[in-house]
């Protein structure tokens, strides 16, 4: 249970103003609660890239203004990147970038580099991602719901959130940011293919594939590209 809900309901029941914000909350989450009537803004957030053996992890933060009416008909169809093909992936991508540039919506990501994972780990390294990706929202904290998929977390001025186990998958705002995490971290290993075309970053995005382990093998491990730790816990010899 989020830390929102307990204080947010009222004993005898909701309020006029808390179910006209329920009303208005159906549009944005597509499993409805009573929130606070000063909420303004939902952000769903989801990190890409936890497991690969090379390249960033990615943050993706996604803002709806509760006041966005449209945006249950906009989200239809939405649900988590990994259960999407990376062409539907890419449509659902400009659909918000679409959405942003009529100013519906906002939307950032940030990627940690496979440096800092390899210096301070990969949960540190999706931290500073997270909060990095938020501070770039034009929200205010007392005035937003966070959701998060996993086992995330906003920072502790977010006194509004809750982490969803599966959330990608069940909370629309969710599912666009582990979209839009997705989608940037794959253009950049798409990219980063380029510098380093033996090891195959466009097919495999660093996971721990055949193909990279064999590549690996014959070319050894790129500095700064590789996560150091992820390579020798999943052994070179596979």
């Amino acid at each position: 249970m989020g830390m929102w809900a307990s204080s947010s309901f009222s004993p005898t029941g909701p309020s006029l103003l808390e179910e006209a914000a329920f009303f208005v909350y159906t549009e944005t989450v597509r499993y409805s609660r009573i929130i606070p009537e000063h909420i303004k803004y939902i952000i769903g957030i989801d990190e890409a890239g936890r497991g690969p053996l090379a390249g960033p992890v990615a943050v993706g933060a996604v803002c709806v203004p509760v006041a966005f009416l449209g945006f249950r008909k906009f989200a239809r169809g939405v649900r988590d990147s990994k259960k999407l093909t990376a062409e539907k992936r890419e449509e659902w991508f400009r659909k918000l970038e679409k959405t942003r540039d009529d100013g519906m919506l906002s939307f950032s990501v940030f990627m940690s580099s496979a440096e800092m994972i390899n210096e301070h780990g990969i949960v540190p390294a999706i931290t500073f991602a997270l909060h990095s990706a938020i501070a770039e929202l034009p929200c205010i904290a007392e005035e937003t719901l966070v959701l998060l998929d996993g086992g995330l977390r906003a920072p502790k001025q977010f006194l509004f959130q809750e982490t969803i186990i599966g959330g990608d998958d069940k909370e629309p705002t969710i599912a666009l940011g582990s979209i839009a995490a997705k989608v940037t971290r794959d253009r950049f290993m798409i990219e980063l293919a380029k510098g380093y075309p033996e090891y195959g970053f466009e097919r495999h995005k660093g996971y721990g594939t055949k193909a990279h382990f064999s590549a690996l093998k014959e070319h050894g491990i790129l500095d700064g590209v590789h996560r150091i730790a992820y390579v020798h816990e999943q052994r070179l010899d596979k």
